[in-house]
């Protein structure tokens, strides 16, 4: 068999019907037997989930499991065990397109430096029905495809949804930091720690999959909680960055709430619409983040009161087994 390319590494906590789904796109893949699948098993997942996991592919696989509970823990895991030089870390919820593998193969056969990153593009599953909160998503709170221009990504966007990597790079800084960092921020802190090493990251929208993962505000309003914590701390650790979250929404914790019509009318009217739909899309704006604030800054300011246990430096690690 050729020497393996590149390990695909999946963090799961058991979501077995959808990482069943992930795990079938790779039998269509158009580079076969050049990759591997690594699934790291989360360690607050169950026996039964494991083994929902271990059925036989025709491509090599394997099933790990995490020392530590979280995303962070069981992605380290994945990498402690992957074979080929490059990995690339996509989600249990990720649908690869046939040419994904080949994508980001050929980009980093083009971008050989260890110091290199490719990031795919994740879109909504053809199978979903798209919500305007859904679309919102899109435009830089979940991700922020559109405003990239040209092939430069900037390491801001390394979502492990859809990313490889040099392994020698994450390696040489320590892997993702499951004690501070366990499901929340962990893939910005390491990309954060690679750009001191010359980190870049460019963008391949060829390399494309899809997300099985329908959402709405009430999913929302308990996820920005946990982005409220992790950025919290993200930013103590690396207080050169700027929050994100935290700017985005501030003008809208004590604003009057606004009137809703154009979240109504955005349902309808595209965004791409002359006049209207700038208008209605600007309004939609304004509701989303209206009901985001308040439970971001409950949990902004619980974690602000809790006493701080953050290292000034998280210095170099090496990953244990290498």
């Amino acid at each position: 068999m050729a020497e393996l390319e590149l390990s695909v590494v999946i963090p799961t906590i058991g979501r077995g019907e959808r990482l069943r789904r992930a795990l079938e796109c790779f039998e269509r893949q158009h580079a076969s037997g050049r990759f591997e699948v690594v699934v790291a098993v989360d360690a607050a997942a169950s026996d039964e989930d494991v083994e929902a996991t271990a059925e036989p592919r025709p491509y090599p696989s394997r099933v790990v499991r995490a020392d530590a509970a979280g995303a962070a823990g069981a992605r380290n895991a994945g990498l402690r065990s992957a074979s080929a030089p490059l990995v690339l870390f996509l989600d249990d919820d990720v649908l690869a397109d046939r040419e994904l593998i080949g994508e980001h193969l050929a980009w980093h056969g083009r971008a050989p430096e260890v110091e290199v990153g490719v990031l795919g593009d994740v879109r909504w599953a053809s199978e979903l029905r798209v919500t305007p909160f859904m679309r919102w998503l899109e435009d830089g709170i979940q991700f922020d495809y559109p405003n990239i221009e040209g092939t430069e990504a900037g390491w801001g966007r390394f979502y492990t949804a859809n990313v490889s990597v040099k392994r020698e790079l994450v390696e040489r800084v320590g892997g993702f930091d499951e004690r501070r960092f366990p499901f929340g921020h962990e893939d910005l802190d390491l990309a954060y720690r690679m750009s001191r090493h010359g980190f870049r990251l460019l963008y391949n929208r060829d390399a494309g999959a899809e997300h099985l993962h329908p959402m709405d505000l009430d999913f929302w309003r308990r996820r920005v909680r946990r982005i409220a914590a992790s950025e919290r701390r993200f930013c103590t650790v690396h207080p050169d960055v700027r929050p994100y979250f935290h700017d985005l929404l501030r003008h809208h914790l004590d604003a009057p709430p606004p009137r809703g019509l154009g979240a109504r009318l955005a349902a309808i009217v595209p965004r791409r619409v002359p006049v209207l739909g700038e208008r209605a899309w600007r309004s939609a704006d304004a509701v989303y983040r209206h009901e985001l604030a308040p439970p971001f800054f409950d949990a902004w300011n619980a974690a602000a009161a809790e006493a701080d246990d953050v290292a000034p430096d998280l210095g170099e690690r090496r990953l244990s087994g290498r």
